[in-house]
């Protein structure tokens, strides 16, 4: 029954590490590119803005994928729906590598996002399928850790790559990821979500579930305070790139080392709150991770103004919102799943819908006072993180 707990075994460590490299879909597709942005934005003779619009292109498509996606899934299973859409980002991955124009590449990135999608908002189905609870969280928190190897890699792998070729070799290794995860999917991914379980209305069933969730308070405010959380990130990852490497002066092999440092907080939270969950309810401890996060967003405002310890203040400050997002990400998941087993696939949908749609929205701010200057992404990541407290405080209220 949806409203008994059932403690089950840990997925096998095999499957943990493909779920993990499933949901991992949103930073493969944008920290493998990012030390090539520069390089990408001298080729195709674009502005930095413009060129942040290929940012802005995956993010939206990441989010649309998902609000399709999670429904499809419900419908017609989790496991044909997640082979579709590998299938559907090898193709689209090797077309961005003959992008002949920025505008044409972030079209195309629309499209790569969107059949990636289908592997992020499935899996976390697929997780809530089988746990529930501290369990859930537990679970996603070991998603997370796995999740954020992928951050940590994807931009050194981008830098190496680098040095062997341009940016459009960084879209084929792309693709040659995406077979690989196809491969590993038809080998061992079972499906979670028997026949006599799966949605059969139609889109007046699709439409139902999306009705519902809207009217629950409890969904709604999670994932509008994970959104926000999460887009914080998302601003870091559109302006660093070119905070770092314009107005720091690091290398592209020294941005990526920066780019996985801030990673490697991801995995130290998930871990951390995998340990904790156990004890501490999931509501405290995202209340705790989105005020430690607001406290770093003011603080990076502050040392960027003052211009306080340069590259290390701001490298500590990043460390430390980023950081929080191991620890809002699991809990806002699970407490936002909680209460519909039967709709996980369009919950999960329009809980990553909301993550990236507030991130491709804001994105291009990072850039809107030039290349020379930190302060915007600083402003940015503020706002957004104190926004995400202040949601669920007073939606709590």
């Amino acid at each position: 029954m949806a409203g008994e707990p059932t403690v089950r075994p840990a997925p096998p460590l095999r499957l943990l590490l493909l779920l993990g490299a499933l949901t991992a879909f949103g930073p493969l597709c944008i920290d493998t590119y990012l030390p090539g942005l520069p390089e990408l934005r001298d080729d195709l003779d674009a502005s930095a803005s413009t060129v942040g619009l290929t940012l802005t292109g995956c993010l939206a498509g990441l989010a649309i994928g998902q609000l399709v996606a999670g429904p499809i899934s419900d419908a017609r299973g989790r496991r044909p729906t997640i082979l579709v859409g590998l299938a559907v980002f090898v193709l689209a991955s090797l077309a961005c590598a003959a992008a002949p124009s920025a505008a044409t590449l972030a079209l195309l990135r629309v499209a790569q996002g969107f059949a990636g999608a289908a592997g992020i908002v499935v899996a976390r189905a697929m997780v809530r399928d089988r746990y529930d609870g501290a369990q859930a969280a537990h679970v996603f928190s070991l998603l997370v850790m796995v999740n954020g190897v992928t951050p940590i890699l994807a931009p050194i792998l981008g830098a190496q790559l680098l040095a062997l070729t341009d940016w459009r070799g960084v879209f084929v290794v792309l693709g040659a990821v995406g077979v690989a995860l196809l491969v590993a999917s038809l080998a061992i991914l079972p499906e979670t979500l028997p026949v006599h379980r799966r949605r059969t209305g139609g889109l007046a069933d699709t439409r139902g579930a999306m009705v519902r969730l809207a009217r629950d308070r409890r969904f709604v405010a999670h994932a509008a305070a994970c959104g926000l959380s999460f887009a914080a990130m998302f601003a870091y990852i559109a302006g660093s790139s070119f905070v770092f490497q314009d107005v720091y002066g690091v290398s592209p092999t020294g941005f990526s080392l920066l780019f996985a440092l801030n990673a490697i907080g991801i995995v130290a939270a998930g871990r951390a709150n995998s340990v904790l969950v156990v004890r501490h309810a999931p509501q405290t401890l995202m209340r705790v991770g989105l005020r430690v996060q607001a406290t770093g967003g003011i603080l990076l405002v502050a040392v960027v103004s003052a211009d306080v310890a340069g590259l290390v203040a701001v490298v500590a400050c990043l460390f430390v919102v980023v950081g929080c997002v191991g620890i809002v990400l699991p809990n806002a998941t699970a407490l936002a799943l909680a209460e519909h087993p039967d709709d996980a696939g369009s919950a999960s949908g329009l809980l990553g819908t909301s993550q990236f749609a507030i991130g491709a929205a804001t994105a291009p701010l990072v850039g809107v006072a030039g290349e020379g200057t930190a302060l915007p992404m600083a402003i940015t990541i503020a706002v957004l993180a104190v926004a995400a407290s202040a949601v669920l405080a007073l939606t709590r209220r």
